[in-house]
């Protein structure tokens, strides 16, 4: 099945609400999410043939949480190679935290 763009869905606050308390519960103390900026997120998106970005789990040298980003084509092949991005260097929450909400409280 080849990627056309539209993948993915919105789905409703107390749905996301639910899944990223779960997570944390599961997942005491961590990294429970990454900020990316626009401009690399735009970068990636911006690549010839890119129609969106995958993420990468990982974890850096340090043994802490990373999440990797790559533009990926309608193949579904990650767009890797010269003149290519591959972005990481997000800002891990905590301890850049958005105001308590649903999400992360």
């Amino acid at each position: 099945m080849a990627f056309n763009g539209t993948e993915g869905s919105p789905i409703l606050p107390e749905v996301a609400g639910d899944w990223t308390r779960r997570f944390r519960e599961t997942y005491k103390g961590g990294t429970t999410g990454h900020f990316f900026g626009r401009d690399i997120l735009l970068q990636l998106l911006e690549q010839p043939g890119a129609v969106g970005i995958r993420f990468y789990y990982a974890i850096d040298k340090d043994g802490k949480r990373q999440l990797i980003a790559v533009a990926a084509d309608a193949e579904q092949n990650d767009q890797l190679g010269t003149g290519r991005a591959v972005a990481d260097d997000s800002c891990p929450c905590p301890p850049w935290l958005s105001q308590a909400n649903i999400l992360n409280s």
